[in-house]
């Protein structure tokens, strides 16, 4: 069993900041990639961010030059910070991460419970 859970939601006013983070817990053996998705009401969930193992990033264009994503290898932690926040920034945010729990296994896709982001003056 692999746990994630995601923390540092809340309330934001337009042009604040806000820095999520979330650790995998359980039967890791290695991490792949580590991420955050959000979703809106009446939307579909979509990609914010992902880092890799190697340290490579990538973003959506919705939060690029405004969100950075890091991680700390040693304690399956993946940081999300986000400047200059929107209103169209405010959703529940998802951690992702792709675990392989045994040597040779292969990697499966983990998801947290989520944690509400809300931009609202």
């Amino acid at each position: 069993q692999v746990q994630l859970v995601e923390s540092g939601g809340g309330l934001v006013q337009p042009g604040g900041s806000l820095r999520l983070s979330c650790t995998a817990s359980g039967s890791i053996f290695s991490i792949n990639a580590m991420g955050w998705y959000r979703q809106s009401p009446g939307k579909q969930r979509e990609f914010v961010a992902v880092i890799r193992s190697g340290g490579s990033t990538m973003y959506a264009e919705s939060v690029k030059g405004r969100f950075t994503i890091s991680r700390d290898n040693a304690k399956n932690t993946t940081f999300l910070l986000g400047n200059s926040l929107k209103f169209a920034d405010t959703a529940v945010y998802y951690c992702n991460a792709q675990v392989s729990t045994r040597r040779g296994w292969g990697f499966d896709d983990y998801w947290g419970q989520g944690t509400q982001v809300t931009v609202s003056s």
